[in-house]
């Protein structure tokens, strides 16, 4: 079989938030439960996540192969517009109408005979993230173009080509200026020689300026930072088998292997020329996802990083997709510095030792120094192994505090995404979609960002269950 078969009924609250199949809503208003959303939240909420795993009882074969759904939370004087839509990709729209599957993905072989596979290329998922730009929003995924949709109403429009990618991936996380909207993103091309492709577009996502960097073997790479002048990534030691890749024997995800003995490469390239400055080389480790980067006075970089010993992570997030998890991967904060010019790593420290992941910042202090960085985390008690992230936590990078939720058991968040007030520049708050699996429904939780151990300010209901996703964004109210 090349897809699982659904499990058994789940032992954990979060998994009825991943098994069952997300169902469409909207536009409609929202009800509030309680409390009253901020006056100066005005704007728009986008969130991303796998909406779909399982098809005439077969289940994908990994978390991120799931279709995507995403949610949008339109806030305005009269209240708060709330619309989900699945992205309508083309593989998304056959398999449909098959009532099956068809294609292979991330952890997914496609359906029938190994001698079959070869005409089917990977399914384009679209489920990973998104970029609002001034007239569409993308739905970013790591392998190949994004998807175009309406602002409003997430009508699906295609696949947009951002007047320059000829085919090549955009990924998932984008990293926005905020002083001159320049919009920096990368994609790895795996062929013959993998290569770095990096893309600096304008504030309307149109690429102006491309380079590609050659990379050693079929790495995995999936973030990166915006460090001052900097584009800074960590290449983990994970490298992909292609041989069992290209013969249609095994999926992506099942041809990683975790290599520690080649260490951990660190590329600096330059902003302005996409070039590359420098290659370090350092320990082993893992990440997914990095919080921020920065310059300091004296011409050093520094980077956050949620941080993995190993790639053990990838076979956690297997798991979810069945509803059980059983292999334990605990990531923490942790802080690097280095120098570009002299190619050296300075420093490399464990900064919050709490179980977490999904770091986020004020979008208005990517790529500048920035006192704190909201997390996803496990709260004090639950059991790390069996359970998914369910508390929200604030890091102050300045006194090393840690002032995280205490809303007990069974409630499970989305990413916590930072949106700044309209009215008051001093004021900002967090959003998250948060699963309540005592009484099987879903909510978006408003905080104010400085408080995350008192209550949401707002509790807004969900008209259907919002399945537990990856990323986001906040689109400020457009004067």
């Amino acid at each position: 079989m090349v897809l699982t078969q659904s499990p058994n009924q789940p032992t954990h609250a979060w998994a009825r938030a991943v098994l069952q199949s997300a169902q469409e809503f909207g536009p409609l208003p929202l009800h509030t439960l309680a409390g009253a959303i901020p006056a100066g939240l005005r704007g728009s909420l986008y969130r991303n996540g796998p909406a779909l795993l399982a098809r005439a009882g077969q289940r994908v074969g990994h978390w991120f192969d799931g279709d995507g759904g995403i949610l949008a939370v339109h806030f305005n004087e009269a209240g708060a517009i709330g619309v989900y839509r699945y992205v309508q990709t083309t593989g998304y729209q056959e398999e449909q109408q098959a009532g099956r599957f068809l294609y292979g993905g991330y952890g997914s072989l496609a359906a029938g005979p190994w001698w079959q596979r070869f005409s089917k290329s990977v399914k384009h998922a679209a489920n990973t993230s998104v970029l609002a730009l001034p007239d569409r929003l993308l739905a970013l995924w790591e392998g190949g173009p994004p998807y175009a949709l309406s602002l409003e109403n997430l009508d699906t429009i295609g696949l947009d080509s951002l007047g320059g990618l000829q085919g090549k991936p955009f990924s998932a996380h984008p990293k926005r200026d905020p002083h001159t909207g320049d919009i920096f993103n990368f994609g790895v091309s795996l062929g013959a020689g993998a290569r770095l492709n990096l893309y600096r577009c304008d504030a309307a996502g149109q690429i102006r300026q491309q380079n590609s960097i050659p990379l050693a073997g079929l790495p995995l790479i999936h973030d990166f930072v915006l460090a001052g002048r900097y584009l800074v990534f960590c290449v983990p030691p994970v490298q992909i088998q292609a041989l069992p890749v290209l013969c249609q024997m095994q999926a992506f995800s099942d041809a990683m292997r975790w290599r520690p003995e080649q260490g951990t490469q660190i590329l600096v390239c330059d902003r302005d020329s996409l070039k590359l400055v420098c290659r370090l080389e350092a320990e082993p480790w893992y990440q997914w996802h990095f919080g921020n980067g920065y310059e300091l006075p004296d011409g050093s970089v520094v980077l956050h990083i949620a941080r993995y010993a190993d790639f053990q992570t990838n076979q956690r997030l297997k798991e979810i997709a069945t509803g059980t998890i059983q292999t334990p991967a605990r990531s923490t904060l942790w802080q690097l510095r280095l120098d570009p010019v002299a190619g050296k790593l300075l420093q490399w420290a464990e900064v919050a030792p709490v179980s977490c992941e999904f770091p986020v910042i004020n979008p208005q202090e990517v790529g500048q120094p920035c006192r704190s960085t909201y997390l996803v985390i496990h709260q004090s008690g639950t059991d790390t192994i069996s359970e998914v992230f369910d508390g929200l936590a604030r890091f102050d990078h300045r006194t090393g505090q840690i002032t995280a939720t205490t809303w007990g058991q069974g409630r499970y968040p989305s990413e916590p995404l930072y949106a700044p007030d309209g009215l008051d520049p001093e004021l900002g708050w967090i959003l998250s979609v948060v699963y309540d699996g005592n009484n099987e429904t879903s909510e978006l939780w408003i905080y104010a960002a400085d408080q995350l151990d008192g209550e949401p300010v707002c509790r807004l209901s969900l008209p259907e269950i919002v399945p537990l996703g990856f990323h986001g964004t906040w689109q400020p109210k457009r004067s």
